[in-house]
């Protein structure tokens, strides 16, 4: 149903995101591969500007408030292609959690929702810490 609601540069945008998700997933198992991070860190973003479009994606990444995520993020980048990839990638996710930190309650209220991870989420360890993070932040 979501896919019908796409056109197929969001398609493909979509898969280029997930291969670039999974390229840095696996950068990190092989103990922090340069070759790998570096490769999942371009389909990343640029699968995220084939999905939303490369003018939204300049406007969102180029926001006053959320230049300090975005110069740490394509900062973390050049440092992993540098041959650091270690202080990289930790630089990185400190950046990709201020760029995305928005997002973080939707995706949580979202995650409560389905079938078999809600109930995981309820359980009283893991929603005293998605309770600061879930409905009650939500922008709607």
């Amino acid at each position: 149903l979501i896919m019908a609601m796409l056109d197929e540069w969001q398609r493909i945008g979509l898969m280029v995101t997930g291969f670039g998700l999974f390229f840095l997933l696996f950068g990190v198992l092989m103990m922090f591969d340069r070759a790998m991070l570096a490769f999942g860190n371009l389909l990343f973003v640029t699968g995220v500007a084939l999905v939303i479009g490369i003018q939204k994606t300049s406007a969102f990444f180029f926001q006053k408030r959320k230049i300090k995520g975005t110069s740490c993020f394509l900062g973390g980048i050049v440092i992993v292609l540098i041959g650091w990839p270690v202080i990289g990638m930790i630089i990185e996710i400190f950046g990709f959690i201020n760029l995305f930190g928005d997002f973080f309650p939707i995706l949580i209220a979202t995650l409560r929702r389905l079938p078999v991870v809600g109930p995981l989420l309820d359980l009283p360890m893991i929603r005293n810490l998605t309770d600061n993070y879930g409905d009650n932040r939500l922008p709607v």
